[in-house]
């Protein structure tokens, strides 16, 4: 990383160049903030607040896109509140070990590279998402919540959605995972728990897996019908094409959707041949996937 450290002691500034140097970053030194600005393309800012006459407002408002923290002396108003209230990440009490500071330095540049990844995560779903329109009012939505719908690109939508409306971090936990009740047992309380692939617990463990649920902020997605459950179950359908370029669907997905949208166009014998199967398969798939023809 390049660091610039901004401290009119001399000796002290060298030090801190010197160790930091050792561990593979680029550092330049300068005296006084009036050389400080001269750059900004800084990605950690180290500023001494024992730098009389100086206002470090302006100095932090100049290094905004980069990790600034303040080295201080003692902690007062002007050395520390007023700076960290105008954008400082944080303060180390001098003297410190430079391991401390490294810790800091790090600790913030991790936080940075996970508020990008976020931010470019929430605008890759809301494209993703943009061609689902289902509307729920979330307020009055309680969880744990089964959701039943033949695409869980819908689940999906509906789950992100809610953790956002409430302001909560996202756990996803799928059940083909051998680990994963016991992941899910493990979940602190403040977060949404979303759970997919529900029908692939055998019967015996859906008891169970149920049990675990209670109490906890869970949304479980099911590609079929829910039954014998004592929880909420929203049921999401669609004729809506929502096959998106270059996406592959399940082979029963397809089928799901193939029925869902051209059951009305085709006659039974000619949508069972383009599917392959015979029209008694295709009746019991509309059984299984508890599919209504329309007259």
């Amino acid at each position: 990383m390049k660091i610039l450290i901004i401290e009119n002691e001399i000796y002290l500034a060298q030090s801190i160049a010197t160790k930091l140097g050792e561990l593979g970053h680029v550092c330049e030194m300068c005296t006084s903030t009036k050389d400080a600005i001269k750059s900004t393309n800084y990605d950690v800012v180290l500023i001494s607040t024992n730098i009389n006459g100086q206002d470090f407002i302006p100095l932090i408002e100049t290094f905004k896109n980069s990790i600034v923290i303040l080295m201080v002396s003692y902690i007062s108003n002007d050395t520390v509140s007023k700076p960290l209230s105008a954008g400082a990440k944080d303060y180390i009490l001098k003297p410190f070990m430079i391991e401390e500071l490294v810790r800091k330095i790090d600790h913030y540049q991790d936080y940075e590279k996970l508020k990008k990844r976020n931010k470019a995560y929430e605008k890759y779903l809301t494209h993703t998402f943009a061609s689902v329109t289902h509307e729920h009012d979330h307020n009055e939505i309680e969880l744990p919540i089964f959701v039943s719908t033949s695409f869980q690109k819908y689940a999906d939508a509906f789950a992100f959605e809610h953790a956002q409306k409430k302001n909560l971090p996202i756990h996803f936990v799928t059940l083909s995972d051998p680990k994963a009740l016991s992941e899910i047992a493990s979940l602190p309380q403040n977060c949404i728990i979303y759970v997919i692939d529900y029908q692939l617990l055998k019967k015996s463990d859906k008891k169970t897996f149920c049990e675990l649920i209670e109490g906890k902020k869970a949304i479980i997605f099911s590609s079929d019908k829910i039954e014998d459950v004592s929880y909420p179950v929203l049921e999401i359908k669609s004729e809506n094409n929502i096959f998106d370029k270059g996406e592959i669907l399940p082979i029963e997905d397809y089928v799901k959707f193939i029925v869902l949208n051209y059951q009305n166009k085709y006659p039974d014998t000619e949508l069972s041949k383009k599917l392959g199967i015979s029209r008694k398969s295709l009746w019991e798939k509309r059984k299984k996937y508890d599919i209504i023809k329309k007259k």
